[in-house]
């Protein structure tokens, strides 16, 4: 896929922006910042401020370089099929992980708990974007439901993700619903339930449907 620097620079401006945000709120940041948190959405490692560059390098930064690299190396050249469906699909993530690193240096800054949930809504947006993509994705080893059974048979891609798709829109819907209107605990275990729920089944689901298709 060409590399066309004029459609190239409104993504790259996206992927700069939690930058530019930071430089912004830098000063009013203590030099000791939560790193990571746990399954319990309480602080379990906490580092210099600096090392918050590193996390925004590989948010928008490497979703952006790798989106930009994928079709080039893709052995089967069918995400060059997708078209503008690809640029757009680019979009979403780069701009989807922008809003996440954005989030996460405004929860730094106010150190406050309860901003935590405000992590689930460029992801659960994210999600339902995917899903509404799923049925243009092309079989291919980097982008989508990859399975031994997908990525076999054609039939199976399709299908799986035209049912993944679905699940992913509705799934997606209730995370935003949740983060909005439960508490941090509850909105924590729709999150995660949901993110299992919509991974394992249509995973299951392409198993299913390769031994329908062997045994007819």
């Amino acid at each position: 896929m060409k590399f066309e620097l004029k459609k190239e620079l409104p993504l790259m401006a996206i992927a700069l922006l939690p930058f530019l945000y930071l430089m912004t709120i830098w000063k009013n940041l203590p030099e000791q910042i939560p790193t990571h948190w746990n399954v319990d959405l309480q602080v379990d490692a906490w580092g210099n401020k600096n090392s918050i560059w590193f996390i925004l390098f590989i948010l928008p930064v490497f979703s952006y370089i790798l989106m930009t690299i994928v079709p080039n190396i893709d052995p089967k050249k069918k995400i060059d099929l997708m078209g503008r469906k690809f640029y757009q699909l680019k979009f979403i993530l780069v701009g989807s992980m922008s809003a996440l690193a954005i989030i996460i240096l405004y929860t730094i800054k106010n150190q406050s708990i309860s901003s935590i949930c405000l992590l689930f809504v460029p992801i659960g947006v994210l999600i339902i974007l995917l899903g509404n993509y799923f049925k243009t994705i092309q079989p291919n080893y980097f982008i989508g439901i990859k399975t031994p059974w997908t990525l076999e048979n054609e039939e199976v891609w399709k299908s799986t993700h035209t049912l993944a798709g679905k699940m992913w829109v509705i799934g997606g819907l209730l995370i935003l619903i949740s983060s909005f209107i439960f508490d941090k605990n509850l909105a924590r275990y729709v999150f995660f339930s949901i993110i299992t729920f919509i991974t394992i089944i249509p995973i299951a689901y392409s198993y299913i449907k390769s031994k329908e298709l062997k045994n007819r």
